[in-house]
């Protein structure tokens, strides 16, 4: 069952860029609510609740209760505008969600057990997330705020793919649908000489493709 996260809003009558400046300087966020078959909503949020809220991955991976005077819309983040270095929020986009149609989005994956694992306890072998997180596609009610990947029983050698996963009920990843190739690996453990041995193959491939122009010159052709 996904689980929601309430937060307060405020209607915004002021719209344009002076507007939004005003809005900043007084400690609020401007944003929009659009989708479903209401029309487009400006509101504003304390920055305070936002940036408290961004902190953590339900943010971005949840439903969210909009609370306006006691209603309450059901929405999905789509888009979060950052200061380029201040720790500010600029500006927020919500999409409305009808909960009896299948939405898209991306949750993390959280990893457990890898320390208990016979690769955890293998010395010299790396344990390597090669995705964080994944898109799923489910029912909003079945929306899970992560995915749980237990890696207790992951050996040498082994690697773990999309279609390992054990996906909550109503969750489907759209991307196993494309064919076997998009079965991507998730974890997999490796010796560090095995990790060793790739970088030297690849350094030796960059410098022969070097070597023609390192006087300048093509490489002369042997007869």
């Amino acid at each position: 069952m996904a689980t929601t996260h309430e937060i307060k809003v405020e209607k915004r009558n002021d719209e344009g860029k002076g507007a939004s400046r005003r809005l900043r300087r007084a400690g609020y966020v401007p944003a929009i609510v659009y989708g479903g078959e209401l029309a487009p909503v400006s509101i504003q949020i304390q920055h305070k609740d936002v940036w408290h809220a961004s902190q953590n991955e339900w943010f971005y991976a949840s439903i969210l209760d909009l609370s306006l005077d006691g209603d309450v819309q059901k929405v999905l983040l789509r888009d979060m505008q950052r200061h380029p270095f201040k720790q500010l929020v600029l500006h927020l986009d919500f999409q409305r969600i009808d909960e009896n149609a299948p939405i898209r989005l991306r949750v993390p994956l959280h990893f457990l057990n890898q320390e208990v694992s016979p690769a955890g306890k293998t010395s010299g072998v790396v344990i390597m997330h090669e995705l964080t997180d994944l898109e799923v596609s489910c029912l909003p009610k079945n929306l899970p705020e992560a995915i749980e990947i237990d890696l207790s029983g992951l050996d040498v050698g082994q690697s773990i793919h999309l279609s390992d996963l054990k996906l909550p009920e109503g969750v489907e990843i759209p991307e196993l649908r494309l064919g076997k190739e998009h079965d991507h690996v998730v974890v997999v453990a490796k010796t560090m000489r095995e990790e060793a041995e790739v970088a030297p193959a690849a350094a030796e491939g960059e410098g022969a493709a070097a070597a023609p122009a390192a006087n300048g010159k093509p490489a002369a052709k042997k007869k």
